[in-house]
């Protein structure tokens, strides 16, 4: 019998040809003992022909899945279905890690392989990588978690504004994820914000590493965080907004640094719908803005007058155009600051 993997990498891929050689070759080089599942989610370009021949190149690896379009989510789904790993870890197909962090990093994961107890989610930094201007920017979160050593939420400090968990900085163990029934929403863009929300209170240990592991790119026209983008998209983000106020009621949650995270997580996701839909001044989109508030008030009435009486909130929701100027103004600087777009 085969022994078990240590992680199973998820690469959803859609229309990805003329960039997934570079994400899957960062992972092959993580050693024999891990599994790739490429998800080519309907692609019209040669997306499953390239995966067919990494599966072929490394049989005991790679495993190519071909499917209906179904959205990053409804990837990450079918690979989640499918783990056979330890650990469960998503790359994004124009993305890829670090080979010298991969070595820290595979190093501890196989350190849980034998144990009875194996770390819930082990952390790493991430960087933006702004490749067509050669710049990047580091996240790291030694400020907020102890270094290599396990813990737990009462363990954690204070995360500065704007550093959040990503998709690119978590590994869950894989039946962690199963157990907390979490099943990202198809057909639609920003699910990574519930991948690494809701699964968070079945969490009860962490282990973080200070490496630059995950290198995520930014600068592609069509990418999801592109402002234009997420202007067309709005309707989405309100959507996982919405399913990250159902899924968790932070003020039920018995670890309070745990809640105050996720209070300031859900502030952050509030306060993105509120400053989009005022970029484009609409009686539509004011009525959108009035009903994700309302939505928060009836569903979680005990979260409302915090998230709403936030600093980010209050000022985003000002009304009269100096409200408006505001909300677009703490944007721009928030751009700037922390490179996300």
């Amino acid at each position: 019998m085969a022994s078990k993997k240590t992680v199973t990498f998820a690469v959803p891929c859609y229309n990805s040809e003329s960039y997934m050689d570079n994400c899957i070759e960062s992972l092959v080089a993580c050693g024999d003992d891990i599994e790739i599942i490429l998800v080519n989610d309907g692609s019209t370009d040669s997306t499953s022909e390239k995966a067919q021949v990494w599966q072929r190149n490394y049989p005991d690896v790679v495993r190519a899945i071909d499917q209906e379009n179904r959205g990053h989510g409804g990837a990450v789904n079918t690979a989640l279905e499918h783990a056979s790993g330890l650990y469960f870890k998503v790359v994004d197909s124009d993305d890829w890690l670090d080979k010298a962090a991969m070595v820290h990093v595979m190093s501890y994961l196989r350190s849980q392989v034998s144990v009875d107890d194996a770390c819930d989610m082990v952390v790493a930094n991430y960087l933006y990588d702004k490749v067509h201007e050669g710049k990047h920017q580091t996240i790291d979160y030694a400020n907020v978690f102890p270094v290599a050593t396990r813990f737990g939420w009462e363990d954690v400090g204070t995360f500065h504004v704007g550093q959040y968990l990503l998709m690119h900085s978590v590994i869950y163990r894989t039946q962690l994820l199963r157990e907390s029934g979490m099943r990202l929403p198809e057909h639609c863009f920003y699910v990574d914000n519930i991948f690494v929300y809701a699964p968070l209170p079945h969490v009860r240990s962490i282990y973080y590493l200070d490496v630059d592991m995950y290198h995520y790119f930014i600068g592609r026209e069509d990418q999801s965080v592109n402002e234009k983008v997420m202007l067309s998209r709005i309707d989405q983000q309100l959507r996982i907004t919405k399913i990250m106020i159902d899924e968790v009621d932070v003020g039920a949650l018995d670890q309070p640094k745990l809640a105050s995270y996720m209070y300031n997580y859900l502030t952050m996701m509030m306060c993105i719908c509120s400053v989009f839909l005022r970029m484009e001044q609409t009686d539509e989109n004011e009525a959108k803005r009035a009903e994700i508030w309302e939505y928060l008030r009836v569903k979680r009435p005990g979260m409302y007058a915090k998230i709403r009486g936030s600093g980010l909130n209050f000022s985003s929701n000002l009304p009269s155009p100096l409200g408006r100027a505001i909300a677009l103004g703490g944007y721009h600087i928030a751009q700037k600051l922390f490179k996300f777009n």
